[in-house]
C-alpha cells in the first residue's frame, strides 16, 4: 500500500503556560497543505519492522515515528507485532516545524486502519495517535482544527479557501526543547488573534485569516535566527502575500498567496536566499 502523509502550518500558534506533567498548554490552529511524504507499506514473512528512507541520517528501526506508529497499532489491537518494510520518500523538510514524522507516523495508522475488517472512525484513530506524539492525532484527522493541551485536543473548523503556498525552510534547525524551556521566559511582543482567525474562517474570508497569523515561538528564536526567518517574511510579503508567518517551532516561514504569479515571484527570490523553498497549495 502506498499513502502519502502531508505537512501541516500553524495558522497561529499561543502558548498558554507550562502544565504539571512538564508540557505546555497550546492553542493553535491548523492547516494542512499538499506538500507530502510517500510512504509505501509491504509486509514481509517473520517479525520486525524496519524502515528505508531516502534520507541517511534518519532511524530505520523502532525509533522511527512511522514504525512506532505500527507498534503502537497492533499494541491497540491486542495482536502482536507483524513484519514489515516501510519505505519514506521525504519531501517535507526535516526538523522544520511542519510535523514531517507526526504525519508519517499518522499515514501509518491511517493505512493500517483501512486494512481491518471494522476500522476505527477517524476520531477513535486520532487517539490512537495521541501515544505516539502531541502532533500526530490532528495529522490523523487533517484540514484546518482548532488544537488545544498539549495538541492533541482537537476542534475541526471551516476549510480555509483554497490559496497558493510559499514557504522557505532556511539552511538551519531550531531546538524544539529549547524553544518550549525559554518561552516561559520571553516577553512576548504579542498573541495572535486566533477567535478573529476563527471568525474569518467561518466567514471564507481569506485575507481576513492571513493577516491575523502569529506564532509567539518568534519572540523565542536567537536573535541572529529571528532576523533570518524575518528576511524571508519580507520577501513574502513584498512579493504580495496576504500574510506571512512560522510553522511550529521552526524556523520554516510561509505566505499565503491568492495569485500563483505572486507565489512564484516569491518562490524565485527566495531561491536566492538560500534553503529549502516549495510552492503547494492549502487542502
Amino acid at each position: 500500500m502506498e499513502v502519502p502523509a502531508r505537512a501541516k502550518l500553524n495558522l497561529t500558534l499561543d502558548v498558554l503556560g507550562s502544565r504539571p506533567d512538564g508540557y505546555h498548554d497550546l492553542r493553535m490552529v491548523m492547516q494542512t497543505i499538499d506538500l507530502s511524504d510517500r510512504l509505501t507499506l509491504k509486509a514481509k514473512e517473520g517479525k520486525g519492522i524496519c524502515v528505508y528512507t531516502n534520507l541517511h541520517f534518519l532511524p530505520n528501526n523502532e525509533k522511527n515515528l512511522a514504525a512506532q506508529a505500527a507498534l503502537v497499532w497492533w499494541e491497540t489491537r491486542k495482536e502482536p507485532p507483524q513484519g514489515l518494510d516501510i519505505t519514506i520518500d521525504k519531501r517535507i523538510p526535516v526538523c522544520a516545524g511542519m510535523a514531517g514524522g507526526s504525519s508519517d507516523a499518522a499515514a501509518i495508522l491511517r493505512a493500517l486502519n483501512a486494512m481491518e475488517d471494522t476500522p476505527l472512525s477517524p476520531m477513535e484513530l486520532a487517539r490512537v495517535g495521541e501515544r505516539v506524539g502531541s502532533d500526530v492525532p490532528y495529522c490523523v484527522l487533517g484540514g484546518t482544527a482548532l488544537a488545544e493541551g498539549r495538541g492533541e485536543i482537537l476542534t475541526p473548523l471551516p476549510p480555509l479557501p483554497q490559496c497558493w503556498v510559499v514557504l522557505c525552510k532556511p539552511e538551519f534547525s531550531i531546538s524544539t526543547p529549547a524553544l518550549f524551556a525559554k518561552i516561559d521566559r520571553v516577553r512576548l511582543r504579542c498573541r495572535p488573534d486566533t477567535k478573529g482567525v476563527i471568525a474569518a474562517l467561518e466567514a471564507g474570508d481569506l485575507a481576513g485569516v492571513a493577516r491575523r497569523m502569529y506564532n509567539v515561538f518568534e519572540d523565542a528564536l536567537p536573535l541572529h535566527r529571528r532576523s533570518r526567518v524575518n528576511d524571508i517574511k519580507n520577501i513574502l510579503i513584498q512579493c504580495g502575500a496576504l500574510g506571512a508567518s512560522m510553522s511550529g517551532t521552526g524556523p520554516t516561514a510561509f505566505g499565503l498567496f491568492e495569485d500563483k504569479n505572486c507565489a512564484l515571484e516569491a518562490q524565485e527570490r527566495l531561491n536566492g536566499l538560500g534553503g529549502e523553498v516549495f510552492l503547494t497549495q492549502t487542502v
